[in-house]
């Protein structure tokens, strides 16, 4: 049956299948390529300002408390970020959000060239965190919903890996600008990136999933029909379309987040970003300061933190090789007790190759479930009419453990070293873990429609113990 008669037959756009039959063609690069340009940047942006903030201080524009402020605003914003995009992108669209908030944060990007002073630069950096904030909540959620099931794991795992190179490709930016053009220069090449993402982003559709969720036919055909013309200019003839399904949805307030059919789901999507953020900002982000507590030069430190840091794009690796064959919540519960394996022998080891290839291997496994849960689990376990506010309320929730984590990471260690904060994220691991065994639900190679839970009847569309 052709998606046209389909549509004429029984009067609805069955935008969800057509999508997921669509063989992979240079459609869907062209959307990664969109969603990962805005994204990394964003990463970039929030990594430059390690070398930003120093050539501050040593230039006397800044002082350690002012970059102090400098960061609890940026997460700040982040975390507004996060709930604002969650609101927009279910409310008005999905290209709504992601413009927004790129535009937001382009601006403002380029606006801080011109600070004459810190504070100027500092509110101006908690409206960057809205835009950073909003960005990364709307990417994985808007590539989801164009991907079919049976690579979809594959390719947010190969958004998170564009995303995580945003740090080694920052570091690299600020060693030749900063010393030779100021750090001003670092705000200014993110900015106009930002402003040439937005507007190459034009071109790209709005999500049809989320048109005819809520009710806009017309358009969700127009943009099904003009996608499956363009694979087909390419790939030849479609295969047929195996399932008829209508998307079109009551509005569903924010409350149904936490209805029955809901609850579980958004108290582990909660819980794996929060894991992931005490995992990130707990212990990867105080690598260094560890070091050199422990009697190590700063040299060395850097050195060590340098090698581990290659964690980030190998944990998005691995997830791209397993995220399509474990799945995605039997991948998370693998990496997270693998991480709390290595945690336990990570703090007993002394020679220094023991140091940094175990370390390795801790931040490898960290950056795995990050890569799974953030960018692959979370945004697939609400259906389309609440997708973007459920990976909102989990990312504002993580936001807030990435704010006070820090705080708590210091006493810890003050009380109990290293192992005192792998203890902290272990049991935050542990808990991930069985938060995922209790809801007993598998996106692998599944239609997000049938993953979803009927907010009518709350219930799950098949028994959870058969997903996967």
């Amino acid at each position: 049956m052709h998606a046209k008669e389909t549509k004429v037959a029984i009067g609805i756009v069955n935008s969800g299948a057509r999508l997921d039959r669509l063989p992979i063609a240079s459609f869907h690069w062209k959307i990664l390529g969109l969603i990962s340009a805005g994204a990394f940047l964003d990463a970039f942006d929030i990594y430059l300002a390690a070398g930003a903030l120093g050539a501050m201080v040593k230039a006397g524009f800044s002082d350690l408390k002012l970059n102090a402020l400098f960061i609890s605003v940026t997460f700040l914003g982040m975390l507004i970020g996060a709930g604002f995009a969650g609101y927009l992108g279910d409310r008005f669209g999905r290209r709504s959000s992601y413009q927004t908030n790129l535009l937001i944060f382009g601006i403002a990007s380029i606006a801080a060239c011109f600070v004459p002073n810190m504070m100027w630069l500092i509110v101006l950096r908690l409206i960057m965190g809205v835009g950073l904030g909003a960005e990364l909540v709307v990417a994985a959620g808007t590539l989801c919903e164009f991907i079919p099931p049976a690579s979809r794991g594959r390719w947010t795992a190969l958004l998170a890996l564009i995303i995580n190179s945003g740090l080694l490709v920052s570091t690299a930016v600020g060693y030749v600008v900063i010393p030779h053009l100021g750090w001003r220069y670092m705000f200014a090449i993110a900015g106009v990136g930002a402003i040439i993402v937005w507007v190459l982003r034009h071109r790209m559709p709005e999500s049809p999933r989320w048109l005819e969720s809520v009710g806009r036919s017309d358009e969700a055909e127009a943009t099904v029909s003009a996608i499956e013309h363009e694979v087909q200019r390419q790939k030849g003839s479609l295969p047929p379309v195996e399932r008829i399904e209508n998307l079109e949805v009551p509005k569903a307030p924010f409350s149904a987040l936490f209805s029955h059919a809901m609850l579980g789901r958004t108290l582990v999507a909660i819980l794996t970003a929060v894991a992931v953020n005490i995992s990130v900002y707990g212990f990867v982000a105080w690598l260094p300061t560890f070091f050199v507590k422990e009697g190590l030069t700063i040299v060395q430190s850097l050195g060590f933190t340098t090698l581990m840091a290659f964690g980030a794009p190998g944990g998005a690796l691995i997830g791209f090789l397993c995220a399509d064959r474990v799945g995605r919540a039997r991948g998370l519960v693998i990496f997270a007790i693998a991480t709390i394996v290595v945690g336990f022998i990570y703090p007993n080891m002394h020679a220094g190759w023991a140091i940094s290839s175990v370390g390795f291997v801790l931040v490898t496994c960290i950056y795995t479930v990050t890569t799974l849960g953030l960018f692959a689990y979370i945004p697939e376990l609400f259906p389309t009419e609440l997708r973007l506010r459920g990976t909102g309320t989990a990312g504002v929730c993580g936001r807030a453990a990435s704010m006070t984590t820090p705080y708590l990471a210091v006493v810890l260690y003050n009380s109990f070293g290293v192992s005192g904060v792998l203890a902290m994220v272990s049991g935050v691991l542990a808990l991930l873990v069985l938060g995922i065994l209790l809801l007993r639900v598998e996106t692998n190679q599944h239609a997000l429609e049938r993953i979803s839970p009927s907010l009518d009847t709350d219930s799950d569309p098949m028994p959870a113990t058969q997903q996967g």
